[in-house]
């Protein structure tokens, strides 16, 4: 009789045979920066997670350094949007000041910079929209123009979030034409339509006025055509891919680790950050156990890179089972 119980005998015992493990490097934290002097605003569906301005982000830097975090998501909420989202790519818009701050306190943390226009545009869309529609090769420009903003500003690491098609190559040529070819891209190559962003559209005050995002971000019924738009950014020369979000579509991320021998991120959004924390606080259910075994899931299916708002706190529960 096959026993295999023996091997979960003790808990040193469980640890030596453990399959997948968390590591606190694995870990990138999202950051929320606004315009402001002296603010902290809590974000009312995300406990725990705040807006900051510049001049208050050190407390959050300080917090970032003692997890032995290494790396933070950052986004940027300016007090003026338009319709070209120019302080997307202004050199002293809001982002682009945060990233210097951030270096210049502390060199070694990689600074991932979301490329979107969302937070940036009077309608909340993430690309250039004429007549109700939004448009896709007009909006390439932009972004480019923010990626390169950002890029010299001191981000190590340009995220498109955008889900146009054709931007990663875009973005690609126009780092390279600009001499930053050894600037990586990690993009948001298969981003769903997913009501699991609203705490996120609360935080990055990035809520389409209009409409949805579903003519360009992905049907979450789709697992083949992600596996296309995954491919396609690595064509374009991407050089780490993400799914969005993590739980609901840890098939899809399954998949795409068997599929591609490439550097996979996942980010567990906010949506299900607020769920976990909702109940946690009403005491129904173990919020680091639980918190741990999402972390374990989304790695155990093939993520290297966790996006996550339960960073900090997930870092220092690791620590504490080591």
């Amino acid at each position: 009789m096959e026993r295999l119980r023996r091997l979960r005998t003790s808990p040193q015992l469980r640890n030596l045979v453990r399959e997948t493990c968390v590591n606190v490097s694995d870990l990138v934290y999202p950051l929320f920066v606004i315009e402001g002097e002296n603010t902290k605003n809590p974000v009312r569906s995300m406990p725990g997670i705040y807006q900051y301005s510049i001049d208050r982000l050190d407390e959050e830097l300080e917090r970032i350094d003692e997890a032995g975090i290494s790396a933070v998501l950052i986004f940027g909420i300016p007090s003026y949007k338009d319709e070209a989202a120019s302080e997307a790519y202004n050199s002293e818009g809001v982002t682009q000041r945060a990233v210097r701050h951030i270096k210049k306190r502390n060199p070694e943390l990689i600074v991932i910079a979301d490329i979107c226009l969302c937070e940036y545009t009077s309608h909340g869309h993430c690309g250039l929209v004429r007549g109700g529609e939004i448009l896709n090769d007009e909006t390439l420009e932009l972004l480019c123009k923010m990626s390169l903003s950002l890029v010299r500003a001191g981000a190590d690491i340009i995220a498109p979030s955008d889900m146009m098609d054709g931007r990663v190559g875009a973005i690609r040529r126009a780092l390279d034409d600009e001499g930053f070819i050894n600037t990586p891209i990690m993009a948001y190559s298969a981003k769903y339509a997913s009501a699991y962003y609203g705490p996120f559209r609360e935080a990055a005050d990035s809520a389409p006025k209009f409409g949805d995002r579903k003519t360009y971000q992905m049907d979450s019924a789709n697992v083949k055509m992600a596996m296309r738009e995954i491919k396609a950014d690595i064509d374009e020369e991407a050089d780490i891919v993400m799914v969005k979000p993590a739980l609901a579509y840890l098939d899809v991320i399954k998949e795409a680790s068997l599929r591609f021998d490439y550097t996979l991120a996942a980010y567990n959004v906010s949506g299900e950050y607020s769920m976990v924390k909702a109940a946690a606080m009403q005491g129904w259910i173990d919020e680091k156990r639980v918190v741990l075994e999402n972390l374990t899931a989304i790695k155990r299916a093939g993520a290297k890179i966790i996006i996550t708002y339960h960073a900090l706190e997930a870092a220092k529960w690791l620590k504490e089972t080591e």
